[in-house]
């Protein structure tokens, strides 16, 4: 199957697809942009299913590797948001949006995502990027710079 994504025409197999489809994580992340209909950033989404941030940066990428997800940078911020269009997508959706629910996980999921988008200015996130703490150093490090 192939899709314009942008300029470029990229080139998506069934088997990319599912391969794609085969992590709960990325089931969840799908989820929660079909429920909301909406476009995310990625530490909206962190936030939504209590995931790392470095996690689910490998998983979306995944997606859009797979021709599920595009993305567009906006400043620091780089919003996700599903592909559509085409028969395919549109039953793929479906089928998503319709797995069952029983322990509440993807309602959750959902609820934490509409929780944490009432945050956006202007329809956007404004949540600065997280700030990466610096490494501990080691015992030996820390006394040779007392001394």
């Amino acid at each position: 199957m192939e899709r314009k994504r942008g300029m470029h025409l990229i080139s998506v197999t069934p088997a990319d697809v599912f391969q794609a489809l085969s992590d709960p994580i990325r089931i969840r992340i799908l989820r929660v942009l079909i429920k909301s209909e909406e476009e995310s950033c990625q530490c909206e989404l962190a936030d939504s299913l209590l995931e790392p941030e470095y996690k689910l940066s490998r998983h979306l990428k995944v997606l859009r590797q797979a021709g599920l997800l595009s993305a567009t940078k906006e400043g620091r911020w780089v919003y996700h948001k599903l592909v559509t269009g085409g028969s395919f997508l549109g039953h793929l959706h479906t089928a998503i949006r319709n797995i069952p629910d029983q322990d509440k996980q993807f309602s959750n999921d959902v609820k934490r995502f509409k929780q944490r988008s009432r945050l956006r200015e202007g329809g956007k996130c404004q949540t600065p990027p997280r700030v990466r703490l610096p490494k501990k150093q080691n015992a030996r490090d820390q006394s040779a710079r007392v001394n």
